[in-house]
């Protein structure tokens, strides 16, 4: 794949290092937690007090320390932190989680001594969107100005949009109809990469000291022409092209969308899917360069992969 940075850091002795893992109990921090062990690295998973379940008991058969913490205290936070190497963020939320819980983990990690933090980014190029383009990735931003003026070295992972979604929440590849919807054009360069690989790649960064401050992985980079051949050849059969507009329409829709909706918590109500959609086919977010080969052991899961493992209806 062109666009690569081609940095092979020397890789500490995992054996050595102590991961703090807040979100470890979701699908993305159990994956990274899961990597993490495989390395031989010792993960402290904080779940929040009164846990109880299949997922902290599957943590812990793993080999990984659950800490109950209270996620409002910055001092028991701290007394979490403690000893720790890296902490990594998998948290999942609106403002509550993304600004607040995860400034008191950011705190309570500098308070600590913690040298290293990966905040809850794992998504487009969100440095390179206009405020309110997106509202969750605007909470993103807002944390990393926080965790900029602190006294602790950052790195974000950028991967663009989980490939898996495209199998069902994306609602891009149409299997029922065998259609690739889209919007403005079909030829513009899309980021994806699986949830597993990014947990992958996330894990080979908390033990690697020498990240800088942002790093950026497609599993590929795929056209929805590309996705187009991508889902003929998973299902043997052929899809065509569905363009749903321009984007100025999807705007409409989201502005439509989002003003007849009542109000929620969700986290992913439709509207906010569109804001990514819509972001991803302006090719502002675009990741570049890109950072794959930084880790050669990781092998990136391609799009026709993924559309390939779904069940069959």
């Amino acid at each position: 794949m062109a666009d690569q940075t081609t940095t092979n850091p020397q890789q500490p002795d995992a054996a050595s290092a102590l991961i703090i893992l807040a979100g470890a109990t979701g699908d993305l921090g159990g994956q990274i937690a899961e990597r993490l062990l495989g390395h031989g690295a010792r993960v402290r998973a904080l779940v929040r007090k009164g846990s109880a379940g299949a997922k902290p008991d599957g943590l812990r058969r793993r080999g990984a320390e659950v800490v109950e913490v209270d996620f409002g205290s910055v001092e028991d936070l701290t007394k979490a932190c403690a000893g720790g190497t890296c902490v990594v963020s998998a948290l999942s939320g609106l403002r509550d989680v993304i600004v607040e819980a995860q400034g008191r983990l950011l705190h309570a990690a500098v308070a600590a001594g913690v040298p290293r933090f990966i905040p809850s980014d794992y998504s487009i190029d969100y440095t390179k969107l206009a405020p309110g383009s997106n509202r969750n990735l605007d909470l993103r931003r807002e944390f990393s100005q926080r965790l900029d003026q602190a006294p602790i070295r950052a790195t974000s992972v950028l991967n663009g949009m989980f490939t898996d979604l495209l199998t069902g929440q994306a609602p891009v590849v149409l299997f029922n109809l065998k259609r690739v919807v889209y919007w403005g054009s079909a030829d513009q360069p899309l980021d994806f990469t699986t949830t597993a690989d990014t947990a992958a790649f996330t894990a080979a960064a908390a033990l690697d000291a020498t990240t800088p401050r942002y790093l950026r992985v497609a599993g590929e980079v795929a056209t929805i022409r590309d996705m187009q051949a991508a889902a003929s050849a998973a299902t043997g059969e052929q899809f065509k092209l569905l363009r749903a507009g321009g984007l100025g329409f999807l705007a409409a829709m989201i502005r439509f969308t989002r003003a007849v909706m009542p109000k929620s918590d969700d986290v992913f109500p439709p509207w906010q899917g569109m804001q990514y959609l819509h972001n991803m086919f302006t090719g502002l977010p675009k990741l570049a360069p890109l950072d794959n080969a930084r880790y050669p052991a990781i092998r990136w899961t391609l799009v026709q992969e993924v559309l390939a493992s779904r069940p069959v209806q």
